[in-house]
């Protein structure tokens, strides 16, 4: 069946659909749905027998919708009506939430209905995890039970009734920053959670720091740390910590706003605070240190049987080179320790997404901050590369990009959660070429061929076809908790394994012929050509690309950024 995505974004939740549909043998095209006029060309020339908006933010023509079936997926339980469907949920503490599946009609989210699931809220997650994890697998069983119903050619969708007791439900209008702002000197550290998690990933809450306007985001509780409520307590790996009145808050994140439109660079809090933040103390926590309360840590190492587990959980999955050398020095402290098997543990929503865009944009030389990046995420592959005292086993909870992809492959095995979605490529990115070592692991995963096709057609693919194609060696486990327990199980039996001390050997051998036949240093060195002239070539392509990224494709007025310098530098 031909089936034709209209969305805002080709997003985490379009690109699985886009990888469950597919893998069940349907026709799947994409368009941005940038205008009207541009969603009616591309229904023009696609013809679709079905479309899907898997998050559109505008409204499907009448043109559209009264001459195709357009199932709309919107974030909410049945009823649910708005555009700040999760924003509200989170904020109000609802324990139970849900996804519907409905169809188009004049008056937005008010169509028949197609399918709902439903799922538990509790814990207060913050809106881009909800919608990359609980989210997205309730919109995939829900899409994949309305195409069904669309195949079947017998089902009548049931029209939306108030009336009835199952719809629970309402209209709620666009949550503004008046509905978000925090009170320090009344707001529980559970309220303030709460506020800043359902603007996270966007818009943030508007907030004042040393006197300026920021947008806040990445809220982890603090159980010991204490003063004034507003008072900044503290700074640890670039979050700040915010005293409340009844314990304290870290901030992972700020945007300065610094328009009307608040078209700031998202940054780790302490950077964008910039030297204001030198007042704050250091409250470091080493990757070794046990901690048993509520705080903010984006690396940690637990040890159990013979297992060592270094996990890290960085901000959208960017490392920036400060992060790459924290995690690399981690994964030393765990390689010295009298194990067998080192677990790498991603984070809950990206095990990676490589260099950190944001930071390298801030930078006042990005080229030379793009440099140091690139060198910094290489040097930590290398030493799992050549990690000759244990095996090393990656586990994906989430999604991983570009260079965060190529990662998990220095691993001796890699395993993913199921749904997880993986981009290995980078030319999107302005013709970047990459590195992270992909000339030599990534064939020898997948073969030449498919590696080549991989980094050409810059495409998502499903964890069903990593493994087909060798990309990953099993995925596993239908929730993040699931793929734990399961990992956990493998990660003892390989510990334990009678023949360790063999397949260990096996390992050394491999690398030691590998290494006759071609050094990972030249592997290193011809990447590293490609990614100086990315930085530094008379072609800008890479730098205003990621300026478009960093802005949304809609780059600051007003002052220059260093990126617009050296793009116009180029004419």
């Amino acid at each position: 069946m031909k089936i034709h995505f209209l969305t805002s974004a080709h997003n985490s939740l379009s690109q699985r659909l886009l990888a469950e549909l597919t893998q069940r043998g349907h026709m799947v095209t994409v368009a941005i749905a940038s205008t009207e006029e541009a969603m009616v060309k591309s229904v023009e020339d696609q013809t679709p027998d079905l479309i899907i908006a898997p998050m559109l933010k505008a409204k499907i023509p009448q043109s559209i919708w009264s001459k195709h079936i357009c199932l709309i997926v919107h974030p909410g339980i049945l009823g649910d009506r708005g555009p700040s469907s999760l924003d509200w949920a989170i904020t109000t503490g609802e324990e139970a939430w849900g996804v519907s599946i409905l169809q188009a009609v004049e008056e937005m989210d008010a169509g028949p209905i197609w399918a709902t699931r439903n799922f538990s809220l509790g814990g207060a997650p913050s809106k881009s995890s909800l919608y990359r994890q609980e989210v997205t697998e309730a919109a995939v069983a829900g899409v994949l039970e309305a195409v069904a119903k669309f195949e079947s050619r017998q089902f009548q969708p049931e029209p939306l009734d108030y009336s009835q007791s199952t719809v629970r439900g309402r209209f709620r209008p666009l949550m503004r920053q008046d509905d978000r702002r925090i009170d320090w000197g009344r707001d529980s550290t559970g309220a303030i959670t709460r506020k800043i998690n359902a603007a996270d990933s966007a818009p943030g809450v508007l907030d004042t720091l040393f006197g300026k306007p920021y947008f806040l985001y990445g809220a982890h509780q603090e159980d010991q740390l204490r003063g004034a409520p507003g008072q900044l307590l503290a700074q640890r790996d670039g979050a700040v910590c915010v005293a409340t009145i009844d314990a304290a808050i870290w901030i992972s994140h700020l945007k300065q706003k610094d328009d009307s439109e608040g078209r700031g660079i998202k940054l780790p809090a302490a950077m964008a605070l910039g030297m204001l933040a030198s007042r704050l103390p250091h409250s470091a926590i080493p990757a070794g240190t046990k901690t048993n309360h509520r705080t903010f840590r984006e690396i940690r190492y637990d040890e159990k049987d013979g297992v060592g587990y270094l996990s890290f959980d960085f901000y959208n999955g960017a490392m920036s080179t400060l992060q790459c050398n924290r995690l690399r020095n981690a994964f030393l402290f765990a390689r010295r320790q009298p194990t067998k098997v080192i677990a790498l543990i991603g984070g809950r929503d990206f095990f990676s997404n490589g260099v950190h865009l944001n930071v390298i944009e801030a930078a006042e030389n990005p080229a030379l901050e793009s440099w140091h990046n690139i060198n910094a995420i290489d040097d930590l592959i290398y030493e799992i590369l050549n990690t000759m005292s244990h095996l090393v086993i990656a586990g994906l909870r989430g999604n991983a990009g570009a260079g965060g992809a190529m990662l998990p492959l220095a691993a001796d095995y890699v395993y993913a959660r199921k749904g997880v979605i993986l981009n290995p490529h980078y030319k999107a990115m302005g013709g970047l070429f990459g590195s992270e070592y992909w000339t030599y692991n990534l064939p020898r995963h997948v073969g030449e061929e498919k590696a080549m096709a991989l980094t050409e057609e810059c495409r998502p693919i499903g964890t069903s076809e990593a493994k087909t194609i060798g990309f990953i060696d099993d995925c596993f486990g239908e929730s993040v908790a699931e793929f734990e327990e399961i990992l956990t199980s493998r990660a003892l039996k390989l510990a334990n394994h009678e023949n360790f001390w063999q397949l260990l050997r096996e390992k050394h051998d491999k690398r030691l012929i590998d290494e006759r036949k071609r050094p990972l240093a030249s592997y290193r060195a011809e990447e590293l050509k490609h990614m100086h002239e990315n930085f530094y070539g008379a072609d800008p392509a890479y730098h205003i690309a990621r300026q478009k990224f960093v802005f949304k494709g809609r780059p600051p007025r007003g002052p220059e950024t260093p990126s617009r310098r050296i793009a116009s530098a180029f004419g």
